[in-house]
């Protein structure tokens, strides 16, 4: 007998549907897609600020007096060198090395962590962090269900986020996070995002979600924020060369081929899963594949699972393809496979529709805020 999988629903939902939202499913949720043009979104993030509703998110906290050590075994980064409130980017990591999930890791005071991991993995990662949790005194506290988190992003987010009343010499500091009071609720406030340029990320209780999102828009509507989905969400993170979990990476993709090697910490000493394997790919270069990204030499768009030539040959394949609305260029990210150039530089070929188009290897990220 099947089952239907529940479609979720943010707390904020209703007010999509208000603003006219197109709405469509992603990982299991209910989300805004789009409110205007993607192209009018995306560009609104750039120059002004932009609010997305990020609730699929997850939010799970360690606590307890092996919360580090706990920590320091299931991810490459040394989590001893975090100081208080300090944030830093990383990945699950499976006994082979392989990316279980890529998070962000806040350390909030000594023995407690905020753990915030990708929608479409929830579940997998608090089943692997029980399952690891057994020989440690840790709480595991998955709060994912209880909170909501708003996105605010863009040269205008910390200027509205003092009109809130969160004045600007008390707002955290990039990659790190604080936690106040403000509209009464009590409430994180990360500065970090997903789209390339400065923001923050603020978690606050599911019943506060509504009156934060109507603030926040009523607040910035003089800076020019408007509410943006899903669509440039992925606009905005792919122009800025961040990978998304699922389609740049997976449990069979390490840190390393994913183009990652400098979140992981070649001077930790403790063990942690795929320790091994990460390490010899770095010191022996030895890795089955790499992650670049790339430009077309023509209009043609690439997209995902495309597959990439190189003198001829298949060497590859497209993770993630677009319009990079800021820079006026067609883009992507792509696997080379080992043995073949994935230096910059190198001419390559994409397969689109039975024809190969030009493309030519590129530095990331394509876009740098201004």
């Amino acid at each position: 007998m099947s089952t239907v999988m529940e479609i979720k629903k943010t707390s904020l939902y209703e007010e999509h549907k208000k603003l006219g939202d197109k709405m469509v499913t992603f990982a299991g949720w209910e989300m805004p897609v789009q409110y205007s043009s993607v192209k009018e979104e995306h560009l609104t993030v750039r120059n002004k600020a932009g609010l997305f509703d990020v609730s699929h998110m997850g939010q799970v906290f360690i606590s307890g007096k092996d919360s580090l050590a706990f920590l320091q075994k299931l991810v490459p980064q040394d989590i001893a060198k975090l100081s208080e409130e300090k944030a830093v980017y990383t990945q699950l990591t499976n006994q082979n090395g392989g990316i279980i999930d890529d998070l962000i890791i806040y350390k909030l005071e000594n023995n407690k962590f905020l753990l915030i991991i990708n929608a479409s993995r929830i579940e997998e990662d608090v089943k692997w962090l029980f399952k690891n949790s057994k020989d440690f005194d840790v709480v595991v506290d998955n709060q994912s269900d209880n909170l909501s988190m708003i996105a605010l992003q863009g040269s205008c987010a910390a200027d509205i986020l003092e009109n809130l009343g969160f004045l600007k010499e008390k707002q955290p500091e990039r990659f790190f996070i604080k936690e106040t009071n403000l509209l009464d609720a009590d409430i994180f406030v990360a500065a970090t995002g997903y789209t390339g340029e400065d923001g923050f990320e603020i978690i606050v209780p599911n019943q506060k979600a509504v009156e934060f999102w109507q603030k926040i828009l009523s607040t910035g509507e003089k800076f020019g924020l408007k509410p943006v989905g899903l669509a440039a969400r992925d606009t905005l993170r792919l122009e800025s060369a961040l990978l998304l979990y699922g389609q740049d990476m997976n449990e069979n993709t390490t840190p390393i081929e994913a183009s990652l090697a400098w979140t992981v910490s070649q001077d930790k000493k403790e063990d942690y899963f795929g320790k091994d394997n990460i390490l010899a790919q770095i010191n022996q270069k030895n890795e089955a594949k790499k992650l670049v990204g790339f430009k077309m030499l023509d209009k043609s768009i690439p997209r995902h699972d495309y597959i990439i030539y190189i003198n001829g040959e298949e060497a590859g394949i497209v993770t993630s393809g677009g319009v990079g609305v800021s820079i006026d260029q067609n883009i992507g990210l792509g696997y080379i496979e080992a043995g073949k150039s994935s230096a910059v530089g190198t001419k390559i070929e994409i397969m689109i529709r039975e024809k190969l188009h030009p493309a030519e290897i590129v530095k990331r990220p394509f876009y740098r805020k201004k």
